[in-house]
């Protein structure tokens, strides 16, 4: 149950995303078609932050430890990066356009999922 809450909160904050920055977008025939494609987006999303992200961020310590943790929103922005290439892999419209557009998408996201899941109670542990 919460895999399928943070799910729906990363879904919604692609789509918060998709709303404020001009350079994100979530592209579809139907509404059906887009609420499909940021859900699927949201899996994807939380497959890349779950698989790849650890290793660059091993890969990339010392950078991180330099610039204090700034670099991990570089970090962030590229994975927001690669799962737009991997949805579009998969044949979904999710677009990011520039690395600028990624990196502020990243934030929002980061905020407004995190927000969410906190408020649904994604983020609890089970009793």
């Amino acid at each position: 149950m919460r895999l399928v809450l943070r799910v729906v909160a990363t879904a919604i904050a692609v789509a918060v995303a998709a709303l404020l920055v001009p350079g994100i977008v979530v592209a579809g025939p139907t509404p059906a078609a887009k609420a499909l494609t940021l859900v699927v987006v949201a899996a994807v999303i939380g497959l890349v932050n779950g698989v790849v992200r650890p290793i660059v961020t091993t890969l990339t310590g010392c950078l991180v430890l330099l610039t204090l943790g700034l670099f991990l929103l570089v970090i962030n922005a590229l994975m927001l990066q690669l799962a737009a290439w991997v949805a579009q892999q998969l044949g979904f419209g999710f677009y990011v356009e520039g690395f600028w557009a990624a990196l502020l998408g990243s934030i929002i996201i980061s905020l407004v999922s995190g927000a969410l899941s906190g408020v649904v109670g994604a983020d609890r542990p089970q009793a």
